[in-house]
Formats: structure tokens, sequence, C-alpha cells
């Protein structure tokens, strides 16, 4: 039987709404971890370096469409939930017109200033010439990178989460085997790691676009409509949060990789980005659970259901704890596993990353809390509260780390900047939601 929105929640049906979505983003991840995998052991470490320096400028372009999409999932879920289907197809349809003409305003933008921006995050010589190449080709796929961080939320929204995790599996098939094909068959080198990339987002991004154009039996379908540039406004200003996540995560990766250069050279920016591509598997729960939720706490908060508000509330507090434990615990266990599978050819890099992967793993405990957090008050169409609580966990509390830490930590202070950074965060994180207690009656 399927599972729709405005059911009521207990924890089995909830795992069962917000799993497809989970293994999608951890999927998501484990594909771009294959992607560093070819190129660090086919390519080598500057390739793999020069990858990580510029995948947080491609990032930042493509956080617009996860603005879009947790935003306007949001509005179109409350929208559904007070019984105005017409109006909810008439935003979704706006906010995916507005993000195709986004992407080629920004497309545009990269290819010109592409080498200028690569330059700024510190690349050079070799290395800078790769940032420009595997850059370029990234950016001839913004359009369908955007629409396919969009329609995760959208997806949800339309009670279709099982389509998105297969979507999200055939994006992800399609870049494990042209990684094959262009980097280790045909000897493609940067270019061919890229290709698969971006080859990879067109079907992530234009399957469901097909979808939803069509016509389906979901909530959801696209329409011609005039453009609401007030439902796109509303919409951008309460997924500014999730944009502000992904933004402040790459300029705090760009801050990293400058500070790392100058504590342990390329070797450093080689493990942080191991743990990268680490942490987007566990993170990858943590946003993958929010984001299968947040439409539901939506609609019912749109209905007015304040008790099944309050219960989607608290299982998913007891869930998140289950849930840092058990990760946490494995994070740690596999942490030399994990660091061999990209370096298992230099013992010495190795063993930096090993220990990285130990430190920065201890973040899980809390930030789970956090990214829930962010996500509940976009849910609940409250961007300004999830603006702060991103604001200061991913930008003001890990830039305050980042610079602070390695002054009398020295190195491991790089990697523990991000669990020093969870704890204050968390802090914000507990009193927005307990000073908005009774305006939203979740408590």
């Amino acid at each position: 039987m399927r599972i729709q929105i405005s059911d009521h929640f207990d924890y089995k049906k909830l795992i069962r709404f917000t799993f497809p979505t989970i293994v999608m983003m951890i999927f998501t991840s484990l594909y771009g971890v294959v992607d560093g995998i070819f190129v660090s052991n086919v390519l080598g470490s500057g390739p793999f370096a020069a990858v990580n320096l510029i995948m947080p400028v491609a990032m930042i372009m493509g956080s617009v469409g996860f603005m879009a999409g947790t935003g306007g999932s949001a509005l179109v879920s409350k929208t559904l939930g007070e019984g105005k289907r017409k109006k909810a197809n008439e935003d979704f349809s706006s906010l995916i017109y507005f993000l195709i003409l986004a992407g080629v305003a920004m497309t545009v933008s990269g290819l010109v200033f592409l080498r200028k921006i690569a330059w700024l995050t510190g690349a050079r010589g070799e290395i800078l010439e790769d940032c420009v190449v595997y850059g370029r080709i990234l950016v001839l796929a913004l359009i369908p990178f955007l629409l396919q961080n969009a329609f995760q939320s959208f997806l949800v929204v339309a009670e279709r989460p099982k389509m998105g995790l297969l979507i999200s599996i055939a994006a992800g098939m399609t870049n494990m085997a042209l990684d094959f094909l262009f980097i280790y068959i045909l000897r493609g080198g940067i270019a061919g790691a890229a290709a698969a990339t971006a080859l990879s987002q067109v079907v992530g991004g234009v399957i469901p676009l097909v979808y939803f154009i069509r016509k389906n039996n979901s909530p959801l379908r696209l329409v011609w409509t005039k453009p609401d540039f007030m439902a796109i406004a509303r919409s951008c200003g309460n997924g500014s949060s999730e944009m502000l996540t992904n933004l402040s995560i790459s300029l705090v990766n760009i801050l990293y990789n400058k500070q790392l250069m100058k504590l342990a050279g390329a070797d450093g920016v080689v493990a942080y980005g191991i743990i990268m591509y680490v942490s987007f598997i566990f993170s990858g729960t943590y946003i993958g659970y929010s984001t299968g939720c947040g439409p539901v706490i939506s609609y019912h908060y749109g209905a007015g259901s304040w008790q099944e508000l309050k219960s989607l509330y608290e299982k998913s507090l007891i869930l998140l704890l289950a849930a840092a434990l058990i990760m946490t615990g494995i994070a740690e266990a596999l942490s030399g596993l994990m660091a061999g599978v990209f370096v298992s050819y230099d013992k010495q890099l190795l063993a930096m990353t090993t220990n990285a992967i130990r430190l920065y793993s201890l973040s899980y405990l809390l930030s789970g809390f956090n990214i829930f957090g962010s996500a509940f008050f976009t849910a609940l169409n409250n961007g300004m509260v999830s603006a702060a609580i991103s604001f200061f966990r991913t930008l003001f509390f890990q830039v305050v780390m980042i610079l602070a830490l390695p002054l009398v930590m020295g190195l491991n202070g790089i990697w523990l900047s991000m669990t020093a950074a969870e704890i204050p965060a968390l802090a914000v994180t507990v009193v927005c939601l307990y000073k908005n207690r009774k305006k939203y009656h979740y408590v």
C-alpha cells in the first residue's frame, strides 16, 4: 500500500517512508566515492587534489537547486495540506522553470570565470589546469544538476520516494560504469572523470523532469503557468538555509584546503577530500531522513494536525539518537578500511587519513540533530530560524574552529574542527527548538 504524506506515521511507517530517500542520499554519495577512487588510484594524488579543490565551486552553483527544492517542497506540501492542489502545481512549475533559467545564467558565467575562480581556491600549475578542465565539463551539465537536486525533495512531495531512489541508482550506475570506461579503459584522464559525473547528472535530472511533464497519478505535475514571483521568492527565502548550508560547506572546504596546504601540503588536501567522501555517506543518512520527513511535517503543519506534528518531532529525535550512536561506532571501527580504499598505495598518507577520519567522525554524534533542526524549521516554512541554525553550524563556528584549533593542536586541530563546531551549534538548535515550541505546537 502506498504511503501518503497525509497518513498517521508510527515508527514503522516513518522509517518505511523515509528509507528510500535515505538510501538515495547514501547511494548518491557512494557513486561520488567511486569517482574519487578511480581518480585517486588511476590518475594519482595530483588530479585527485584538483577535483577536491574545484568540487566546492560546483557545489556552490548546485546549491540553488537544493534551495528551490527544500524551500519549494515545504511550500508546496503546506499548500497541498490546505487543500489547494491547483495552486501547489502552479508553484511547483514556477520553481522548475526558474531553475532552468538560473542554470542557463550560471552556465555562461561559470564557463567565463572558472579559471579565475580555480586560481582563488589555491590551485596552481598542473593542478590549476586540471581544475579548469574538470570544472568546465561539470558546468555544462549544471541545468540537470540543479533539477536533480530539486527533484530529490519534490519526488517525496509527490509520494514517490522509491522513484527518487531508483533514479539515483540509475544515475549512480551511469557514473560508475562511465568512470570505468572513460578513466580506466579509454584513459580519458580528468576530462573522462568529469564527463562521467556530468552524464550521470543528466540522467538524474532529466528522468524526473520527463515524469512530471507527462500525465501521472501523483499530487504533482508540471503545468503551463505564469511565473509566480512571490512563490519563487518565498520558496527561495525558506530554502535559503539549505542553500546557505551547501554554500557554507563549499566555502569552508576552500578554507580547509588552504589551511591544509600550509600545514600538510597536497597530502593534507587529499586526506580531507577522502574525509568529505566518507562524510557524504554518513551525513547522507541525516540529510536523507530530514528530506524524507520534511514534506510530511509541512503537510500536517498546513493541515493543522498538531498531534501528528508532535508525534513526528518526538519520533524523529529518538531515531536520530539511535542513528548517531550506530554511525559513529561504524565510522570509528572502519576508519582504516575506508582510508585504505583510496590511498593504500602510500603508507604515510594512509596513516594520516586514518587518524583524520577517526577524529572527524566524532562529529556524527551531534550533526544529525543540527541537520534535522534546520530542516525542521524549513518544513515549518520558517526560513529565518532554519537559516540561523545553518549559518552558525556550517559557517560561523566552523570558521572560528578551523582558524583557532590548529594554533594550539596543529594538524589534529583541523580534523577536530567539525566536532568542535557542532557543540555550540547544538546549543543554538536547542534554543531555537525551545523558543518556538508553542508557536508550532510540536511539544
